[in-house]
């Protein structure tokens, strides 16, 4: 018979987004391997506002099991809102977070959990990825650099976020009501011992990965100032923009060089490109800061559910 209690020992929680292919298959292969530690278990699925049939095939899921729970937003709320918001949601005394894509292998489940029984207060999976062409892998490498120099609470280098947390972490991380929760930053904020685990990510099992290039550079300026949406945060990309301008306009100069023309007109075009793109980064750090001043005032939610499956009505 499947136990099932208000507060499990541990809850495991898969945001998914469009993951008809994999979210009957993560559901098994988790419940697979949650299921060699302890049988005191729930697992809450949130979905995103798919346009697909995830949903559908986890409320099927819940119907035969009633240790699966689903959340379903009303709309895509974002990858830091809804996760963040499943987290809050869960009850175990220690909470896992996974993708539902399979990148995270849920094999490590059992290790994390040995660990956290050891008394760590959090256990995160590092995976230094070999996948993405090499603008991507140095512009990964360029956010955690950045994050590290300036930020005030740098993130934990190729950690996604999964991994286990106990929940006195989660419930310190939602007391700091962040209006949009970059949970890796909030983690190391709240002081509590972070170990880490080394694996190889695997390929993606099926379906279309949803983090390209624009999702990290995302992650990057999420981390320098927490977040931002919309018109304030333009300034950061044109700064960008000018900065690759920058790269062009020297590699122009060593041409003239090269070719002995003067490249004074060059270098000045560099200088003055440079200048354009600081004083946008500034001024886009500035808006991220003036939305995250708003968004704290109006108290928005993090996500407007339309529907639960499987949770007590107190929840």
């Amino acid at each position: 018979m499947l136990k099932v209690t208000d507060h499990p020992e541990i809850s495991v929680v898969i945001p998914c987004l469009n993951e008809e292919e994999n979210a009957e298959a993560i559901a098994r292969a988790v419940i697979a391997n949650v299921e060699t530690m302890t049988d005191d278990f729930e697992i809450i699925f949130i979905d995103n506002g798919s346009t697909d049939r995830t949903a559908e095939i986890v409320r099927g899921l819940c119907r035969t099991d009633a240790r699966v729970r689903l959340i379903v937003n009303t709309r895509n709320f974002g990858q830091y809102r809804s996760p963040a918001h499943a987290l809050y949601q869960a009850r175990g005394k220690g909470i896992i977070g996974i993708a539902a894509d399979f990148q995270d292998p849920p094999e490590m489940i059992p290790q994390f959990i040995r660990r956290w029984r050891e008394g760590a207060d959090i256990v995160l999976g590092v995976s230094e990825t070999k996948s993405g062409s090499k603008i991507y892998r140095g512009i990964r490498a360029l956010s955690y650099d950045l994050q590290r120099k300036f930020g005030d609470y740098p993130v934990v280098p190729n950690a996604t976020g999964f991994g286990i947390y106990d929940q006195k972490a989660i419930r310190a991380i939602a007391d700091l009501n962040e209006p949009e929760p970059f949970v890796r930053g909030m983690l190391v904020e709240t002081g509590y011992t972070i170990e880490t685990v080394e694996f190889t990510r695997p390929a993606r099992a099926a379906g279309k990965s949803k983090n390209g290039l624009f999702s990290l550079l995302d992650f990057a300026l999420t981390g320098l100032a927490y977040s931002s949406k919309g018109l304030l945060r333009a300034p950061l990309y044109f700064s960008f923009i000018a900065m690759a301008a920058v790269v062009v306009t020297v590699l122009g100069a060593g041409w003239s060089i090269f070719f002995g023309q003067n490249a004074r007109m060059w270098m000045f075009a560099a200088l003055l490109e440079l200048q354009f793109g600081l004083l946008f980064m500034f001024l886009g750090i500035l808006g991220v800061q003036v939305r995250l001043i708003s968004d704290r005032t109006r108290g928005t939610p993090l996500v407007i559910e339309r529907e639960r499956v499987n949770f007590q009505p107190e929840d």
